[in-house]
């Protein structure tokens, strides 16, 4: 069941934007990161949840999709998510953000599986523009950002295929389907 559910959450770029997302939509998906492992049990993450259309769409221009297809300026108008969540981390509980980094990692993909058990998407981005976000969200001081999630319900087709000749990067064919090569098991375990 896990292995199904890990194979059908892909990295969406794509959503329906008539499915609206809810505060408790959202809010579902943060309460799975309770149970998660932290580092030293320390649990300095918190979370900053955008479901109102005007606040998802500027914090949509402060984020960047697709670096290994930038000519195509995802998502596609049309497309955009329908919500986020900002995975962060209280400096006062715990200073160092580099300590906690995979523990935001952790957090996020469980946070897509669950969304992806209850039909939804995601997105996890790393490559944003930090201080005009937490401008945006008039994040307090202690507040820092790990990353961003993009959720919404998935409008687009993404198809797993083989690494060929080493070649890792996805790419979209001429009908806009996302394709990601993915390693085979014995190029992945170490003899």
């Amino acid at each position: 069941m896990i292995k199904e559910l890990v194979m059908k959450s892909r990295s969406y770029r794509g959503y329906d934007e008539s499915y609206v997302l809810s505060k408790e939509d959202l809010e579902e998906l943060v309460d799975i990161t309770r149970y998660c492992p932290s580092s030293m049990n320390k649990q300095p993450l918190k979370y900053y949840i955008a479901y109102q259309k005007d606040k998802v769409e500027a914090i949509l221009q402060l984020t960047k999709w697709g670096g290994s297809l930038p000519e195509l300026h995802l998502p596609f108008e049309g497309t955009h998510p329908t919500g986020f969540i900002i995975i962060c981390q209280d400096l006062t509980i715990y200073k160092s953000m580099n300590t906690f980094s995979k523990d935001a990692g952790i957090v996020g993909q469980m946070m897509l599986l669950m969304a992806c058990e209850k039909g939804l998407g995601g997105l996890i981005i790393g490559s944003f523009q930090k201080d005009k976000l937490k401008e945006l969200l008039e994040l307090p001081k202690n507040i820092d950002i790990h990353l961003v999630l993009a959720i919404g319900k998935p409008k687009e087709n993404i198809v797993l295929c083989d690494v060929e000749d080493g070649d890792t990067k996805y790419y979209r064919d001429e009908n806009n389907t996302h394709y990601v090569p993915k390693r085979s098991l014995e190029d992945i375990v170490i003899k």
